[in-house]
């Protein structure tokens, strides 16, 4: 799960009523800078409340019972999980979501693969920015009252949920999925939100569902459901389950890499299982080695890029451009393995090995532009117009600045340039390709 992080192309407006309040809501969307986060503002106040959608937004003690509710002091925000959860199924890191009540609106046939279009048809923006990614290497474990929440390592996302209710009609249901932008749409986000309805009266008395109806939610009686429109799936209640889970999830504040599985857990369980999965992000943050925002370590490289070991020819990302520039860094030393013969006694970087190096630079670039780098490969096929100004030292630090002049259908020519304490070393006109492995 090596990519950049991804905020939206222009904002959209959402106007509706919300769940469980029924206040009439307009919610406006809006890009964010990398590294921002998404953030809730309530523009209804003077001045306006900005509360982050992270799990420290949720207090402590918190009874979190039907819907998630995060608050800056006195001021909450409700039911915030389902339009989280489309953010982080469509890899959407930072927004500015402004709403001018406390509940964002509720699409009115209950289907959040209309929140799925409203993203869409703003369109994505790749930032450059590596995202910051949680990945279980240990189990985690969350059992309290018949509750069970599980995390465990994997190569991907992947949620799977077990309900058990006594109504006839529901049952016990399973349902597990690898989680991506057009599962999410397809087979999760027009699972509705349900009630039973002996429960019903009870909770518009608590304040709740007030903005529900038999067009956006499931009502179940012992002898089946209320409304006109059938279930959508035969397990239509877990997936439901499964999208405010995902909501849930997305508290953390990083895509997690990783298999959760969930058994009966609702809101509060769930968020008690974020408190314990921040924990160990905010350790393992602690005790890395600092890296500045944006840049793209060596971890983050050798996941993206399939050199290794003496052939791996760069250190460092430190700006990325999504499909136009790229900077990075490689630290010549005298421990270099082509130093034993290029040249005993007389040390220079073979200039053969400084477009090597430029190139790979490029590869970055231009494997960051499909969703599975790891799928793919990248192969010269043509360098020109290369020129090569002052020879590379030990103890030399390469920065390699590189444009992409064009890019079709994997084919793409680059402009690069390695420069030395400011003063350029090299430069080249280079042409790759992406292929398949």
């Amino acid at each position: 799960m090596v990519r950049q992080q991804r905020t939206i192309a222009r904002e959209f407006v959402v106007k509706g009523q919300g769940l469980h309040t029924g206040n009439i809501v307009t919610m406006r969307v809006k890009a964010a800078r990398p590294g921002t986060g998404i953030k809730f503002v309530r523009v209804d106040l003077t001045p306006p409340v900005e509360i982050p959608a992270v799990v420290t937004s949720i207090p402590e003690n918190a009874q979190s019972f039907r819907n998630t509710t995060i608050s800056h002091g006195r001021v909450e925000i409700h039911t915030v999980e389902h339009v989280l959860a489309t953010c982080y199924s469509l890899q959407i890191d930072n927004l500015i979501i402004e709403l001018d009540g406390n509940e964002p609106p509720e699409p009115a046939s209950g289907t959040y693969a209309s929140y799925v279009s409203d993203f869409t048809q703003a369109g994505f923006v790749n930032q450059g920015a590596p995202v910051d990614v949680f990945a279980v290497d240990r189990a985690v474990t969350l059992k309290e009252d018949g509750i069970e929440i599980h995390a465990v390592p994997a190569e991907d996302f992947r949620v799977s949920f077990t309900i058990q209710y006594d109504n006839p009609q529901i049952g016990t249901q399973y349902a597990s999925f690898t989680v991506s932008p057009e599962l999410f749409e397809r087979e999760i986000a027009p699972a509705r939100t349900f009630a039973m309805r002996e429960d019903v009266e009870r909770l518009q008395a608590m304040g709740l569902i007030r903005g529900g109806s038999l067009k956006n939610a499931v009502v179940f009686t012992p002898d089946g459901i209320m409304n006109e429109e059938p279930l959508r799936f035969p397990d239509e209640c877990v997936r439901h389950k499964i999208l405010d889970l995902i909501g849930d999830l997305s508290l953390l504040g990083a895509p997690i890499r990783g298999h959760v599985h969930a058994v009966k857990s609702g809101h509060t369980a769930n968020v008690q299982f974020v408190r314990k999965l921040w924990e160990i992000h905010q350790h393992k943050k602690r005790t890395s080695v600092a890296m500045s925002a944006g840049e793209w370590d060596i971890n983050l490289i050798q996941e993206i890029m399939p050199h290794r070991y003496p052939f791996l020819l760069v250190d460092r990302i430190i700006e990325l451009e999504d499909r136009k520039r790229v900077v990075g860094i490689k630290n010549v030393t005298i421990n270099e393995p082509f130093f034993v013969g290029h040249f005993p006694g007389h040390p220079i970087m073979p200039a053969v090995l400084i477009i090597e190096a430029m190139a790979q630079t490029g590869g970055v670039m231009l494997l960051n532009t499909v969703d599975d780098p790891k799928k793919y490969l990248v192969y010269f096929t043509r360098v020109d117009r290369a020129k090569f100004r002052r020879p590379v030292l030990p103890g030399d630090q390469l920065r390699f600045e590189l444009e992409m002049k064009t890019l079709r259908r994997g084919m793409c020519t680059m402009q690069g340039y390695a420069y030395v304490d400011g003063k350029l070393a090299a430069e080249a006109e280079l042409s790759s390709v992406i292929v398949e492995r």
